[in-house]
């Protein structure tokens, strides 16, 4: 009688890269949580959303027609996350939010750096070549780009604006937080003393 062979074993699968990497990262600051994408800007290398939308209700030929506006409107407001650091400890709370986002899949051209204080090393480094040189690499997008928060009317707009509250003014600051979130297309990471950035918050959200 022939001997039937044995059907292979199916072994589970050992975990990726991603979850090794986080599992050895010392978590000292919370962990931020990836915004939703833009159909504007889909991850490198993956095509957009698809086109198919929800089958019209019966007898409501005119709905699908404003749902596309009342989308728009959520992702208008990005999502919120607070990092709490005294004001000496921003920039590197702000700094390790950046490289988790990074291993989280976000693209460096996704992300804005604002400081409020003393500027990230990165951008004193650039200014020292002239305004014209550092200001064409935002243009370029092709990496994070770190600007001092007196200039943030001049940044534009990104999916990932991280805010670093490492100093400055109360009224910097306060100018600072809301048009931060005004060029965070999915979500802003804020750095700072809690209530501080609290009270600031709260009132740019008054103004």
């Amino acid at each position: 009688m022939p001997l039937i062979p044995e059907e292979p074993q199916i072994h589970e699968s050992a975990q990726g890269p991603r979850a090794t990497a986080a599992a050895g990262r010392p978590a000292s600051t919370p962990r931020p949580v990836p915004g939703p994408r833009s159909a504007a800007s889909p991850r490198p290398g993956r095509p957009g959303p698809g086109p198919a939308a929800p089958a019209p209700h019966p007898g409501a030929g005119q709905s699908p027609a404003k749902r596309p506006e009342n989308r728009s409107d959520q992702r208008s407001t990005p999502q919120l996350q607070l990092i709490p650091a005294p004001v000496d400890g921003a920039l590197d709370a702000a700094e390790e939010a950046l490289d988790l986002l990074l291993e989280s899949g976000r693209a460096p051209g996704e992300i804005l750096v604002l400081t409020t204080g003393d500027p990230h090393p990165w951008a004193a480094h650039e200014l020292s070549f002239g305004e014209a040189a550092y200001w064409a690499q935002q243009d370029t997008g092709d990496d994070v780009f770190f600007a001092d928060a007196s200039a943030v009317e001049r940044a534009t707009a990104r999916p990932v604006v991280i805010v670093a509250v490492n100093g400055g003014d109360e009224d910097t600051a306060a100018r600072t937080l809301p048009s931060a979130m005004a060029r965070a297309g999915a979500l802003l990471v804020v750095c700072g003393d809690a209530e501080r950035v609290t009270a600031l918050l709260g009132a740019g959200a008054g103004v």
